[in-house]
């Protein structure tokens, strides 16, 4: 096992997020899969290639709120949801790697049932077959995507070089998943109030206190304060704002089947054989660094043609701190994709 601590590298953000011309494609795939916990069902599955043919091509999968979008482009020049961590002069450049992104299943909210991991990685797997890949240069999976992309590697191996494995693990933490549990309670009460908006906006912000740490909202929020008769924290006003933004553009079935997917996480690591990088942060409460580590020794008993690496990062970001660290990130990440 190797146990380091990434040292940042220069920031990729200081570049153009793209130079012109990049080449950016969209498409869609119908099919029937056979859902481990559902049976067969006919599904669209929609995915946005970066980068021309012909390049290696490179997975890139984030938690259940990201979504095929991953950087702007001429053609979609929106801002993506890891913008700061591919572009020009990045690890992840298109102008060296084709970035093949997915929309996940269910998170549309027309999938009302149960959707395992497995399902997902399977859904790549579609993907990969109706493109024309046969192999990924590369898997690049952060929380919910790096759970995929573990059993990516364990279900279709002759179809993955390598594997980065960004703040998720081979199971769900019992902790974790509790406080998930809390989360999709408060959607159903907001329902049984005729108002699901408000019971999504109360479960994103339970998880943003999951995702952040106590350390970070000591340095940023101020003490709490009477208004108007009432005590108001300093952090309620971010709170409100992160969540309400989120839970307009989030249908709750896709919400709900999301989040249970990730409490459904199990693969055996020892099945793996596939060259993995696992990079955990230490101040993460959601994928605690002992799950990281299990993950590591049990990967190291695997026959992969090389032993599994882990990298520790240091952020007062816990779990989101492959959105918010990424000159750290991009360090491991050469390394890992070298």
């Amino acid at each position: 096992m190797s146990l380091t601590t990434a040292i940042p590298a220069a920031d990729c953000r200081a570049a153009p997020c793209l130079p012109p011309r990049i080449e950016a494609r969209r498409g869609t795939v119908d099919c029937t899969l056979a859902l481990r916990h559902a049976g067969p069902r006919a599904v669209r599955l929609r995915h946005e290639c970066v980068g021309a043919p012909g390049r290696p091509v490179v997975l890139v999968a984030g938690g259940i709120s990201a979504d095929r979008h991953v950087v702007a482009s001429d053609a979609f020049p929106a801002r993506g949801w890891w913008q700061d961590q591919a572009g020009a002069g990045c690890a992840l450049d298109p102008a060296r790697h084709r970035l093949l992104a997915i929309d996940w299943l269910g998170a549309d909210g027309t999938l009302d049932a149960p959707i395992d991991p497995a399902d997902q990685a399977d859904v790549i797997a579609a993907v990969l077959d109706a493109l024309g890949i046969e192999v990924l240069a590369g898997f690049v999976g952060c929380s919910y995507g790096a759970m995929v992309g573990l059993q990516f590697a364990a279900r279709h191996p002759a179809r993955l070089s390598r594997l980065v494995a960004v703040s998720g693990a081979h199971r769900a933490h019992p902790h974790a998943s509790a406080w998930r549990a809390l989360q999709r309670r408060a959607v159903a009460l907001g329902a049984l109030q005729c108002d699901e908006h408000a019971g999504l906006v109360l479960a994103r912000q339970i998880a943003i206190l999951g995702y952040r740490t106590p350390q970070e909202f000591d340095a940023r929020f101020a003490a709490s304060r009477v208004v108007d008769g009432r005590v108001r924290t300093g952090a309620e006003d971010y709170l409100d704002h992160c969540a309400g933004a989120w839970a307009a553009r989030t249908p709750p079935t896709g919400f709900l089947r999301l989040s249970e997917s990730i409490d459904l996480q199990a693969v055996a690591p020892e099945a793996i054989e596939v060259p993995v990088t696992v990079v955990a942060v230490a101040e993460d409460r959601l994928v605690p660094i002992e799950d990281a580590q299990a993950l590591v020794e049990r990967l190291s008993h695997a026959r992969a043609p090389r032993r599994p690496q882990l990298r520790v990062l240091r952020s007062v970001y816990g779990h989101d701190a492959f959105l918010k660290e990424p000159a750290a990130l991009d360090a491991v990440l050469r390394e890992a994709l070298a």
